[in-house]
């Protein structure tokens, strides 16, 4: 009949310390040296028994938990501190190295259980939200308000000074927009470039007005033109974007 021993299998020498030290319930600041030495000897020698590979720092710690217990058997060294003679405990290099392995072990671990949790979450891919972009972010310098001045400028001109275009009027109406973009095509079809101002006749209404500038404001989003100004408030440049440009 055959059977199967098992040993548990730890990170590292400091590892394996913590867990004596956790199972004996031992203050980690007052280690029993003589114990926890012979129990990490004893771990080593069921790895050597069951053929286990034993790596050189579980080797080096037992060298080093020797050293210790030894000492602790020699009258203890002193040394002064801010004109006061203490004596030096051996175990406290050891302590303050498993003080800072356990704190980031502990760390280690909430990490490891952060990256479980991520792992069972999807996310929804980000989604083209570009054609929700304001077409005034695509002005470049040029300024709206300089624009709507310019627009006023020319109605001005054309002795509609009574009825100048308010920015909180201008309204979308689908159906004359697409009159005014195709329009606006037409005549960039011909032109590489043509001016606001050539767009409107002397019968041309406000509301048509409102609706040419919206139509550029539309074309500039499709990035299908682009629009200048020589001056401020001068008249309003629409020029056709190059296949190279599109």
């Amino acid at each position: 009949m055959s059977y199967k021993v098992e040993v548990e299998v730890f990170k590292g020498p400091m590892d394996l310390l913590l867990s004596l030290i956790k199972k004996q319930e031992i203050d980690i600041y007052d280690i029993p040296i003589n114990i926890i030495t012979d129990q990490f000897l004893d771990y080593i020698n069921e790895m050597e028994e069951l053929n286990l590979e034993i790596t050189s720092e579980f080797l080096v710690m037992a060298a080093t938990l020797i050293e210790i217990k030894s000492k602790m058997l020699l009258p203890k060294e002193k040394a002064l501190e801010d004109g006061v003679e203490i004596e030096i405990d051996p175990r406290d290099e050891l302590v303050q190295r498993l003080v800072e392995y356990e704190a980031y072990r502990e760390v280690a671990e909430k990490l490891k259980e952060s990256e479980i949790i991520e792992s069972k979450v999807f996310y929804k891919p980000r989604e083209d939200l570009s054609i929700f972009d304001d077409p005034v972010e695509e002005l470049g310098n040029l300024d709206l308000d300089k624009l709507l001045i310019a627009i006023n400028t020319i109605i001005s001109r054309k002795d509609n000074d009574e009825d100048l275009i308010d920015f909180e009027e201008l309204h979308r109406e689908e159906y004359t927009l697409n009159e005014c973009i195709n329009s606006i095509n037409i005549r960039l079809s011909k032109s590489s470039k043509v001016l606001f101002s050539e767009l409107l006749s002397i019968r041309t209404s406000k509301e048509e007005v409102i609706a040419f500038f919206l139509s550029i404001l539309e074309l500039v989003r499709l990035k299908s033109i682009y629009i200048e100004q020589d001056e401020s408030f001068s008249d309003i440049n629409i020029i056709r974007r190059t296949e190279e440009e599109l």
